[in-house]
């Protein structure tokens, strides 16, 4: 498969202190990628980088051909890039289904003023995210709390609305932020499903930075380790359990933690 998506010897410096240094890797459509590291390694912020919350010090980011790092997240996220967040960024006092209506006004062809003046291209907009939203809810099993005031819900549905959020931007790579944090087994497993079934049934590249080692192993096509900043090591979750390096980032011993 082609890439869709290529990091090129990106670096990120704060001061003196260099955060991501020289990361280089690709991502091929329709892959799920994992980015995994010790608490510090930089994850995070590549991610910030990839989606251009963060400008680069140095390197490139290109979607399709197209350098996309430092501008505006905005203007990042309509050409396809989404990302996710650590802290679910909705709407509490909306419904799951509102939350996901307004989510789609990326997409909007109507102007600001039309949604306020109830313009008949708002009217269409407002009609197309309706029905994408009911599309969404049924697609990732959410019907029964479709009408549930976000507020309300369980960390479990939160990331799963937060995934849906996503989704309705029509990203052509999705980033998701730690999406299995504070999930009991059973929730993270229904979770592992979703993100498998956003790649296979609507054929999204996915990008994850996730601790959660047992997930990982189970749902990656190819895993990328960072340890310092720096990309210690690339390959499949089989390669990844089995390379020195990694086992020496991980407290120099074989952890349980990366399913050795």
């Amino acid at each position: 498969m082609a890439a869709i998506l290529e990091v090129r010897q990106v670096s990120k410096r704060f001061g003196g202190l260099t955060a991501v240094n020289d990361v280089s890797f690709s991502v091929e459509s329709g892959e799920i990628l994992c980015v995994i590291g010790p608490n510090g390694a930089g994850k995070s912020t590549l991610f910030k980088l990839i989606s251009s919350f963060l400008k680069t010090s140095s390197g490139e980011v290109v979607l399709e051909g197209r350098r996309i790092n430092n501008l505006a997240p905005h203007v990042v996220a309509r050409l396809g890039v989404v990302r996710t967040f650590q802290e679910t960024t909705i709407f509490r006092s909306m419904t799951v289904r509102e939350n996901i209506i307004v989510a789609h006004h990326l997409r909007s062809k109507a102007s600001l003023l039309g949604f306020f003046l109830g313009s008949q291209q708002a009217r269409a907009d407002e009609t197309t995210f309706g029905r994408s939203a009911d599309g969404i809810v049924d697609f990732l099993g959410l019907q029964s709390i479709r009408d549930e005031l976000a507020s309300n819900l369980p960390q479990g549905h939160l990331r799963a609305l937060g995934m849906a959020i996503g989704l309705a931007t029509n990203p052509k790579v999705l980033l998701l932020d730690e999406p299995f944090a504070g999930m009991n087994h059973q929730e993270t497993m229904r979770m592992v499903d979703l993100v498998r079934r956003l790649r296979d049934d609507r054929g999204l590249t996915v990008m994850l930075v996730e601790h959660d080692m047992p997930a990982v192993m189970k749902i990656a096509d190819r895993i990328v380790v960072l340890n310092f900043g720096e990309k210690i090591a690339e390959g499949t979750p089989q390669e990844i359990q089995n390379n020195e390096k990694v086992i020496e980032a991980y407290l120099g011993s074989e952890d349980a933690a990366i399913g050795i």
